[in-house]
């Protein structure tokens, strides 16, 4: 993990273009502002080149994605490309619909991609890799490292495959992360607030791997120092916390 990405984002509060999905819009907002960025919410297809222009990274997310709003996207993705700040995609349930895979198949298309981050049954699907998916959740079992380098080289993109143990694969890096809590994965938008925390990594000037590695390993810390407190009885109660913990020093997660 790298400090001083956390310490410029916070210096800077990069501003994130969200299109994101409505169930996790107020989650994903507090707890980027939590972090350091800036959030804003705007999906209009009136609005999203401009939206796009004035800010410092995009984010992707499809999770309740409908025909305007994919419009909308590619729209926030040329502009952002046009502009030279990263974009980063969630193919939340890409596995679940063709509506859902031809539309990221669309947007990889168009739009340049600094990183995909998925879970490994929407990982697998875009290289075409048998996995168990239950409509957003991946459920089967296989080699995430390998999805995670073959979506690096079929797309010439970061691959952030998340789960128990993360894998990030910049095509010639790869690294494993296995920090983190499992009441991550009973708090809905926990995955795409992650998404939208990895954005912020990429406005820096760092090296992309130390970028990626330092937004899961801080997300995980966080998740991990939030568990542990006394007060945390649930998943209801983590999700408050863990929102405070992303506040928090690098220094201060790793000593407790």
């Amino acid at each position: 993990m790298n400090a001083e990405i956390i310490n410029d984002i916070r210096k800077n509060s990069p501003l994130i273009h969200h299109l994101t999905n409505q169930v996790v819009m107020n989650f994903t907002a507090n707890g980027l502002l939590s972090f350091g960025g800036s959030p804003i919410m705007a999906k209009a297809e009136e609005e999203a080149s401009e939206m796009a222009s004035i800010a410092d990274g995009v984010l992707i997310n499809i999770g309740t994605l409908t025909a305007n709003e994919l419009s909308a996207m590619i729209l926030a993705g040329k502009a952002a490309n046009q502009k030279g700040i990263p974009v980063v995609l969630d193919p939340v349930g890409v596995a679940a619909t063709s509506l859902r895979s031809s539309a990221v198949k669309q947007i990889l298309e168009e739009v340049r991609v600094a990183a995909i981050k998925g879970n490994a049954g929407e990982m697998a699907h875009l290289v075409q890799v048998p996995w168990r998916s239950k409509g957003v959740e991946s459920i089967g079992a296989g080699n995430t490292e390998e999805i995670a380098r073959k979506i690096a080289k079929s797309y010439q993109t970061t691959a952030v495959v998340t789960g128990k143990t993360d894998i990030i694969c910049t095509g010639n890096t790869t690294i494993h992360n296995e920090t983190g809590h499992p009441f991550l994965t009973k708090v809905t938008g926990a995955g795409c607030l992650l998404g939208s925390i990895l954005t912020a990594c990429l406005t820096t000037d760092a090296p992309i791997e130390e970028q990626a590695l330092t937004a899961v390993e801080f997300y995980g810390l966080a998740a991990k120092y939030a568990a542990n407190r006394n007060d945390v009885t649930g998943s209801g109660s983590f999700s408050t916390r863990f929102i405070d913990a992303l506040s928090l020093e690098v220094i201060e997660l790793e000593r407790r």
